[in-house]
C-alpha cells in the first residue's frame, strides 16, 4: 500500500495536483475543486495535530476500530463517504489560496513519520505514522480520483 511519507508517493500526488484546474468537475459529490482542495489540506493537519476533531459519540468509537481496517486496506473507500464536521467545506473559496494551502499543510506532513505525531484518531482510534501515512495517500488519492485526476 502507498504511503504519505514515501517520495515516489508524494511525487505522483503532486504530478496530479498539478493536472487540477478551477474548472474541473468531480466525477461525484458535491464539492468543487477549491473545496476539495481545503478539505484535503485540513485532514493533512490532523496527524500532526494542528487540527483537533471534536470527540466522536461513544457509537462512533466503538465502531471506528473496527472499520480501521477496511480503511488501511487496497479497497477503495466508497463514494459519497461521511466525513467530520471540521472537513465540511462550503461556500465559495479562492482555487489558488487552497492550491498554496494544500501544498503548505503537504510540505509539513511529507517530512516524514516523525511529524505524525497525534496516536489516536477520534473515530479509528489508536494509529500508528505508518497508518497515518496510509491514511493520507489513500485519502488524498480518493479526492484526486473523484475530479478525474
Amino acid at each position: 500500500m502507498k504511503s504519505f511519507f514515501e517520495p515516489a508517493s508524494q511525487q505522483e500526488l503532486l504530478e496530479r495536483l498539478e493536472k487540477l484546474t478551477p474548472g474541473t468537475t468531480p466525477q461525484w459529490g458535491k464539492m468543487n475543486a477549491a473545496q476539495m482542495l481545503a478539505h484535503c489540506g485540513a485532514a493533512l493537519k490532523t496527524p500532526t495535530g494542528e487540527l483537533t476533531l471534536k470527540p466522536m459519540p461513544w457509537f462512533f468509537r466503538l465502531i471506528g476500530p473496527m472499520i480501521k481496517k477496511s480503511i488501511l486496506s487496497e479497497k477503495p473507500y466508497s463514494k459519497n463517504s461521511p466525513t467530520a464536521p471540521e472537513f465540511l467545506m462550503r461556500g465559495e473559496m479562492d482555487f489558488e489560496v487552497e492550491k498554496q494551502n494544500f501544498l503548505r499543510n503537504f510540505q509539513k506532513l511529507t517530512a516524514g513519520p516523525q511529524v505524525a505525531t497525534v496516536v489516536k484518531h477520534p473515530f479509528f482510534g489508536k494509529m500508528t505514522a505508518e497508518e497515518w501515512g496510509r491514511h493520507m495517500y489513500k485519502h488524498t488519492d480518493y479526492h484526486f480520483g473523484q475530479f478525474g485526476i
